[in-house]
């Protein structure tokens, strides 16, 4: 199997365990936005908190060329490391948050 598509089944099969998580306040769920061609992963939390709306983002991830981008990571352990802990490397996962000049200080992929 073609790595990348093996990835792409990676990362939707790690975000849709977050769906299933349910909060512990508010009238809010997790839900998983995935691209028709599969390039791109939303995690967003919506719903009410009281009498405020909350949409927002958790988790952006995009498979640009032969990598992983990971553009927004708000998850406590981090999206990234439960990557790696399913066999995607390292040098496969670019942390698209960290600025330009960051990114050759992290263990991850530069570009």
């Amino acid at each position: 199997m073609d790595s990348l598509v093996q990835y792409r089944e990676v990362i939707q099969e790690k975000l849709k365990e977050y769906t299933e998580i349910p909060y512990a306040y508010g009238d809010l769920q997790c839900r998983l936005i995935v691209s028709e061609d599969r390039n791109n992963f939303l995690l967003i939390t919506l719903g009410w908190e009281d009498d405020v709306q909350v949409h927002g983002c958790l988790v952006h991830i995009e498979v640009l060329g032969d990598k992983i981008w990971i553009h927004r990571d708000g998850l406590e352990d981090g999206i990234a490391n439960e990557l790696v802990k399913a066999g995607i490397p390292k040098t496969q996962i670019v942390l698209g948050f960290h600025p330009p000049n960051i990114r050759p200080y992290t263990e991850f992929a530069v570009n």
